[in-house]
């Protein structure tokens, strides 16, 4: 029979450790019951705190906890704009622009799936902070018009919209024993926006993606793109904030005042970027009593006039005379020829045909010059052979002295130049910014505000992106073809180090080509057409205009002549030339003396 002799060390440790994780189990539950018991008891005390009436300015504060059952949404609709309003916070959330779609074909939303949120601000007597954004509201609809209540202690808040024409919605605030509350006599409006893409180049539009607002009585208007925004000294009319064709904007009928902004891009996904705004509203008599607008518009020029508000600032035409050239040339240009039924890449091409007209003159005096400097290369080579080791400003004064017996003024070339190049910004800002050419095709490309990218692939290629445009490749091809045919006339500079300005120009189209990628195609286009009706004028000046062999038997005869007359500016170059040819000997002179 086998003898039991208990438990042997090894099951007498097992068994303690065995008590000890049983144990720690037990007062671990135990811990944790009492802790969620504790959690209910606080919860409950908290649902008891909120529905006792003895402390209204504490307790209601925090009334309005927002439960699935809290949450109701009414609508309003016309044929601009289609509204959802939320009894949280008493807000819009939903904006939709019936007119319009977004990139692909989709509903163009500005408030949609709680990507802006906005509301008043207060702080109440006990220094606590709410704000009504957080409140639940009663709604109702009449009409066109939805008021939003609610109840906040002793006090009544009441926000009315009212839905009318051309993109606008009325909103009034109207607050009752608000006093009893608050008591600083201000309230701040604080508005959260994430803006959507809503158009196919996300670089281009976050670029047109900023803050906007007017001030001094609607009379100035400033804009902020990339940093913080702050206005503590401005009472500003109205804030905005802008995408590329669109725009959300709240009018103070008081104005805004102490405004503060921030704004951060968002590199990838639905969003562009990310804004906030602060600014502060002053009470009267402890009460927010105010009438404040809300606009969700598409920047069309016409209309963004007719509102009387400076909304029209909110199109960056450009500054100045870049601004007014857009406005009351290649916009009133555009919508003329547009008007005539063509489609909108003909309407572009016969914009560019007639600036051409316009700018004729100019340009043909520029094509003449040049073919002119490269008839007269030979001579200009000649002297430079002849005085290779002479004083650099004696081959200048030499080399001026062919040009004036040729009769070529230099700096008649820098006029065209200097014209075309408000031209260019002009234009830079037009096709991105012109709302009638948004959407519209042309031969493969389905939007000209943006670009084209029939050639694209999967991955990004630094300073190219994904894809390659083909009208930013054509331009460039035909921008390389106008300079091969105007650089003959390009003298190579004659002291080392100098760099090669042949060299440049050709640099000059491919760079060009990685700027016009990923911007709008209308513009690629519109400088297609152009620089090839400049390779055409080259043509016609070079065989049906002007005889090589005559301006150089000219060139010739006027050699054996007595000088020309000097002109105005060319005595004056030469003087400066003398001037610091006789500076430069004086220095070596004393530079000989030290030695």
């Amino acid at each position: 029979m086998q003898q039991n002799n208990g438990l042997d060390k090894k099951q007498l440790i097992s068994f303690g450790i065995f008590s000890m994780i049983l144990i720690g189990f037990m007062f671990y539950f135990q811990n944790r019951n009492a802790q969620a018991e504790q959690e209910k008891l606080a919860l409950e005390a908290k649902k008891t705190e909120q529905t006792t009436k003895s402390k209204p300015a504490a307790t209601n504060l925090n009334a309005a906890t927002v439960t699935p059952n809290s949450v109701q949404k009414v609508n309003l609709q016309n044929d601009e704009l289609s509204l959802e309003f939320s009894s949280v916070g008493g807000q819009l959330s939903s904006v939709k622009l019936n007119k319009f779609e977004a990139f692909g074909g989709k509903p163009l939303y500005l408030f949609n799936n709680n990507n802006a949120s906005y509301g008043f601000q207060f702080t109440d007597k006990s220094g606590k902070v709410f704000n009504t954004k957080d409140l639940v509201f009663a709604p109702q609809v009449a009409g066109n018009v939805v008021t939003l209540n609610t109840k906040i202690g002793n006090a009544v808040i009441q926000f009315i919209y009212t839905l009318k024409a051309k993109y606008t919605v009325d909103f009034q605030v109207k607050t009752q024993g608000l006093g009893s509350v608050v008591n600083d006599g201000k309230a701040n409006f604080v508005w959260n926006y994430n803006v959507r893409g809503a158009e196919k180049g996300r670089s281009q539009e976050e670029t047109h993606t900023e803050f906007a607002y007017a001030f001094n009585n609607y009379k100035d208007y400033d804009y902020d793109a990339r940093s913080d925004m702050d206005e503590p000294d401005e009472t500003l009319n109205w804030i905005g904030i802008k995408q590329q064709f669109f725009s959300a904007v709240i009018e103070a009928k008081n104005g805004f005042t102490k405004s503060k902004g921030f704004q951060e891009a968002i590199p990838e996904g639905e969003y562009l970027k990310k804004f906030n705004y602060d600014g502060q509203v002053n009470l009267a008599g402890n009460e927010l009593n105010q009438d404040f607008t809300w606009y969700f518009m598409p920047l069309d020029i016409e209309l963004l006039k007719s509102y009387d508000k400076n909304f029209d600032e909110i199109l960056p035409l450009g500054w100045s005379f870049i601004g007014s050239l857009n406005r009351y040339v290649f916009i009133p240009l555009y919508n003329l020829i547009s008007g005539w039924g063509i489609a909108a890449g003909w309407a572009i091409f016969w914009m560019t045909i007639i600036v051409k007209l316009i700018l004729s003159p100019v340009m043909f005096k520029q094509h003449k010059l040049s073919a002119m400097m490269k008839v007269i290369r030979p001579e200009i080579d000649e002297v430079n052979a002849k005085f290779k080791d002479a004083d650099p400003m004696k081959k200048q004064q030499e080399t001026m002295a062919v040009y004036r017996k040729a009769g070529v003024n230099q700096m008649a070339g820098c006029l065209p130049a200097l014209v075309q190049i408000p031209l260019f910004y002009a234009l830079f800002r037009f096709f991105p910014n012109m709302l009638d050419l948004r959407g519209k095709s042309f031969w493969f490309v389905p939007d000209l505000t943006a670009y084209d990218d029939i050639i694209s692939w999967g991955t990004n290629i630094p300073l190219l992106g994904n894809h390659l445009s083909v009208f930013a490749l054509a331009c460039t091809v035909v921008i390389l073809i106008y300079t091969i045919m105007t650089s003959g006339n390009i003298q190579q500079p004659q002291q080392e180090g100098m760099p090669n300005m042949k060299v440049l120009m050709y640099i000059f189209p491919i760079t060009f080509l990685f700027f016009l990628n990923s911007s709008a195609s209308g513009l690629s286009w519109y400088y297609f057409v152009s620089n090839a009706i400049n390779i055409v004028i080259i043509l016609v000046i070079k065989y049906f205009i002007l005889d090589e062999k005559k301006i150089h038997a000219q060139i010739q005869e006027n050699k054996k002549k007595e000088p020309k007359k000097e002109g105005t500016f060319q005595k004056r170059m030469r003087e400066m030339m003398e001037k610091a040819q006789e500076q430069q000997k004086l220095q070596e002179q004393a530079r000989n003396k030290k030695k």
